[in-house]
């Protein structure tokens, strides 16, 4: 006997579970809208993002600025007074597309901020999903572009903890030089870390035996991204309190100790 059966359609946020499955999705949710909100707040102040040889990593690199960190001087006469300045709105393009695009990221958005799936059998608040092959979620696809930015960024960031190594008196370590060494560390951890590094180093191979250099590289990418999420949350919070710590430096509210 044939036949076919209709299962039922939940409501939205109706299920049978008894556990707490929404803890998950509201802790994401309200870690991504606290980043969020800040982020776009220090970006268009323009102002208290560095302090001496120490730079905020929303602003970095400065391309064109006020502060000693500027690589090619203030901003121009051209600009037009109409728009809105702000050396990190120069560069946070980059970085927040890297993440947007991320394969860790977009699963912990769509789930927290659409609902999509908002858990596993929980009702949802739409009846089809399409995927990413149509417009906007196909742009998701660029994350590979991003990742070649990313790894020029963690270069520039790497620079920026070498300057923060000399001080007007010369050589030295203060804590914003642990702290922005550190949130360059965890970058790099989430960045090698990466879905798409992982298939460039080799996860594009049939037969590993026919390339021992691309498994090589391969299972050292996959040691990150076992940890994937842990990389994405540990770095989205060091790179927010890097920008913090020079910002409350430069507002005189946190003074930075010397260790050396």
């Amino acid at each position: 006997m044939n036949g076919t059966t209709a299962l039922p359609r939940r409501s939205f946020g109706e299920t049978m579970r008894a556990d707490v499955w929404w803890t998950q999705p509201l802790l994401v949710f309200i870690g991504l809208a606290t980043f969020i909100v800040y982020s776009t707040w220090a970006a268009f102040q323009a102002q208290n993002y560095f302090f001496g040889n120490y730079i905020s990593p929303f602003y970095s690199p400065e391309i064109l600025g006020d502060s000693p960190h500027s690589w090619f001087g203030p901003k121009p006469d051209w600009w037009p007074a109409w728009l809105i300045f702000s050396p990190a709105l120069l560069v946070l393009w980059a970085p927040g597309g890297f993440r947007l695009t991320c394969y860790y990221y977009r699963g912990a958005y769509y789930k927290a901020f659409w609902a999509d799936p908002l858990a596993c059998t929980v009702g949802e608040p739409r009846k089809s999903y399409w995927g990413e092959r149509s417009f906007p979620l196909i742009m998701q696809n660029v994350h590979r572009y991003f990742l070649y930015l990313a790894f020029l960024f963690l270069l520039v960031l790497a620079y920026d903890v070498w300057k923060a190594l000399w001080f007007s008196d010369g050589f030295g370590i203060g804590v914003g030089t642990i702290v922005l060494a550190i949130n360059v560390v965890l970058l790099a951890g989430y960045t090698f870390g990466c879905h798409s590094l992982r298939h460039l180093a080799g996860g594009f191979l049939d037969q590993f035996s026919k390339s021992p250099t691309c498994y090589r590289a391969y299972t050292c990418v996959s040691c990150f991204n076992r940890r994937h999420m842990l990389w994405a949350w540990l770095s989205l919070f060091s790179v927010g309190f890097a920008d913090l710590y020079v910002r409350l430096c430069a507002m005189g509210v946190w003074h930075d100790f010397r260790i050396v």
